[in-house]
């Protein structure tokens, strides 16, 4: 176990004093080294990535109005403050499954290819506003079917809000098909079918979400099977609301090559060396741990531990809507709650970017501009001017020596 030297006093007698009771003083804020903290508008200018966010957790609450008054949707409430309380928009829940409650919500309005669109273009457009360049979107087209939508309209119309918010705002977008846990792994079968039929057509991924707790991976195992056999990418939701156990199973018997969240990862030191010595990535989503009671504060999150042992560790929103938060303000939360430092995020940042299920090429073009862009980023707050605009790394021309040159 990591946590073999405990820091809690042994039976030996000691004539130390009592240390004194603090529980009134709040914790210290800001980065490490003891330099001023940044604001939030600093890590808004920031290229980043979002490889862990849901589609139907991540809508304008305003759209959710809208769509629900077009087409005659009953909700919790049609009133933005009141529907916000009521689907404890931003709020502890205290367990994942509270927590979830609020996608019914989301769920009853994405039920039409036009709202469909509608989201996906949104979400593409909020990303890029903050400097986003590179999302990976995952939700499960299943769970929009409802009203009698084919399994291919849900996958295209997201993919075509998702294409045209690259035209009109530059970030490039791709897809990651969801299985959920707690529903049939039939289900789950059909999604990894689904997934296989649009690899190279803006999906790169399949992972497994839902309720943890009583679900276990390797009831889905056909389905993962099916995209491995593929050369499919995988991520896993595992270590959020269950043990260590969830993870391991999600990468030896699901063959995850990413793991969403991994909160848990920290109560088995053998597997987390296991994860850090090949290098798979942690979606961590700090705010969203903390609503859900998988960490019981910012300041408590593994993230800065996983961070300091060299585990490739990349910041996400996971539901933008439901969280209330932003990359930017996950990243701004790093730095003045658990204390990392610009050079931190900076390193954070380029995690993102290595850890996308993009081609080895395109990626490295991503690297190559974005190590370049950090630089104009400074401790003091400044920022200096881009020499050139940015690039995708679909746009850049690399040289094979380039290439070699690049950090993997």
């Amino acid at each position: 176990m990591l946590s073999a030297m405990s820091d809690e006093h042994d039976d030996r007698d000691s004539d130390l004093p009592d240390p004194p009771v603090t529980s009134s003083t709040p914790p210290r804020t800001g980065p490490r080294d003891g330099s001023p903290a940044l604001p939030l508008t600093f890590f808004e200018q920031l290229p980043k990535t979002d490889l862990h966010v849901h589609l139907d957790g991540s809508l304008r609450l305003q759209t959710i109005l809208d769509l629900a008054k077009e087409f005659r949707i009953e909700l919790p409430s049609h009133k933005p403050a009141e529907l916000a309380a009521a689907m404890n928009l931003g709020q502890n829940c205290g367990s994942l499954v509270e927590y979830l409650k609020a996608f019914d919500v989301t769920l009853r309005v994405m039920q039409r290819e036009e709202a469909l669109y509608r989201v996906a273009y949104e979400l593409g457009e909020d990303a890029a506003r903050e400097g986003v360049r590179y999302m990976e979107v995952r939700y499960a087209p299943m769970l929009h079917t409802q009203k009698g939508l084919r399994l291919t309209t849900v996958i295209e119309a997201v993919l075509n809000g998702l294409r045209q918010a690259h035209e009109d705002f530059g970030i490039e977008s791709q897809v990651i098909v969801c299985g959920i846990r707690n529903v049939s792994p039939e289900s789950s079968l059909e999604m990894a079918e689904l997934a296989v039929a649009y690899k190279g057509r803006g999906v790169v991924g399949f992972d497994l979400a839902g309720a943890e707790y009583d679900y276990p991976a390797k009831h889905h195992r056909r389905a993962f099977q099916l995209v491995r056999d593929n050369n499919i990418n995988v991520t896993i939701h595992a270590g959020e609301a269950y043990g260590p156990e969830s993870i391991a199973q999600a990468i030896h018997n699901c063959g995850a090559h990413r793991i969403g969240h991994g909160c848990r990862l920290r109560e088995n030191g053998d597997l987390l060396h296991y994860v850090n010595d090949h290098r798979i990535p942690l979606e961590c989503c700090p705010s969203s741990n903390v609503q859900t009671g998988a960490v019981p504060s910012l300041s408590q999150h593994p993230l800065k531990l996983y961070f300091n042992l060299g585990l490739r560790v990349t910041v996400n929103t996971d539901n933008r809507l439901v969280t209330d938060t932003t990359v930017s303000k996950e990243l701004w939360l790093c730095h003045t709650q658990m204390g990392l430092t610009l050079s931190d995020i900076k390193s954070i940042v380029m995690a993102g970017f290595k850890s996308t299920f993009l081609p080895f090429h395109i990626k490295q073009g991503y690297l190559r501009q974005v190590s370049q862009d950090l630089k104009r980023f400074h401790e003091d707050g400044s920022i200096d001017a881009p020499a050139t605009p940015p690039q995708t790394g679909r746009g850049e021309q690399r040289s094979s020596k380039q290439i070699e040159d690049q950090p993997s």
